[in-house]
């Protein structure tokens, strides 16, 4: 027995007729009476028997249901998570972030989605670039959300934004800052350094030697909210991605981009052979959406 075979017993054995059948599956009697024909003839028995007027199960087809019936309601689970998917309700969505992104622009962009998308669910994490390819190997995330692509790596990726480095600093150290700051007007403060952080601490680290400037780094900080708490206590000042800054101001804190500006892409990335699902390209949609407005 095939998958339709199966609906057509299933309907029949339900309504207890093939017009109850054929109004309940939106097809003619005489299909339904044909695909029931089909069945018994490949299974070898009788499956119902015609008692005034209605179609009685035989004790086979009592012994098949119980099997069938649990094939059925897989076959509809099936159908409604399609129509789910379709229409961008009922699914999960399994996203990592970097955890610059997930202090503020990952979970503005879940809650504007929420907005159109009811019964959508996430599961969020944080991931640290020596470890994203890890977790979509091991199917702990479906889309990693990162600042650069692992070399060399079999991922698709999709550009999601870009971002700035800026000066996190105290207001009260630097009083009159202009719009924009240039590195070398830093010498001579107390500097946290996130050289050793990843990608954005080494494209610090190559703007520094490009122009030739050397600051006083009296902590070296491995995680962007290390700098930004060291920053908001007195420690010094920073250098760090723009969405780190904006979701680290609290009062008497304030950033500016470099005076020479140094940007860098944000990237969305997965398995090529688990690219992301209808659902998870309207959210990066979203999460595009936040990453501009931001």
């Amino acid at each position: 027995m095939n998958l339709r075979h199966i609906e057509i017993f299933h309907a029949v054995y339900v309504n207890g007729s093939v017009s109850g059948a054929a109004r309940a599956l939106n097809v003619s009697q005489p299909s339904v009476s044909k695909m029931l024909r089909h069945a018994e003839s490949l299974l070898g028995f009788q499956l119902f028997q015609r008692t005034a007027g209605r179609l009685v199960p035989t004790e086979d087809a009592h012994t098949l249901f119980s099997e069938v019936s649990e094939i059925q309601d897989r076959v509809y689970a099936l159908r409604e998570a399609g129509r789910n998917l379709r229409r961008g309700a009922g699914g999960m969505l399994r996203i990592s972030a970097l955890p610059s992104l997930a202090l503020s622009a990952l979970p503005t962009a879940v809650s504007w989605f929420l907005k159109t998308h009811d019964g959508v669910k996430f599961d969020l994490q944080t991931v640290h670039h020596d470890d994203l390819l890890r977790k979509l190997y091991e199917r702990e995330t479906e889309i990693a959300i990162a600042y650069e692509v692992p070399p060399a790596a079999p991922l698709g990726h999709k550009r999601v934004g870009s971002g700035e480095l800026v000066v996190l600093y105290r207001e009260e150290d630097l009083p009159d800052a202009p719009e924009r700051i240039g590195l070398e007007t830093l010498r001579g403060q107390r500097f946290i350094s996130v050289a050793q952080s990843g990608p954005i601490g080494q494209l610090f680290t190559k703007e520094l030697q490009r122009i030739d400037v050397e600051l006083d780094e009296i902590v070296s900080a491995r995680t962007f909210y290390i700098a930004s708490a060291l920053v908001q206590q007195g420690v010094g000042m920073t250098v760090v991605d723009s969405f780190t800054a904006k979701a680290s101001l609290s009062p008497g804190l304030s950033f500016r981009p470099l005076a020479n500006p140094v940007s860098f892409d944000v990237h969305a990335m997965f398995l090529l052979n688990r690219p992301p699902t209808a659902l998870a390209t309207d959210f990066l949609k979203m999460f595009e959406r936040v990453i501009a407005a931001a």
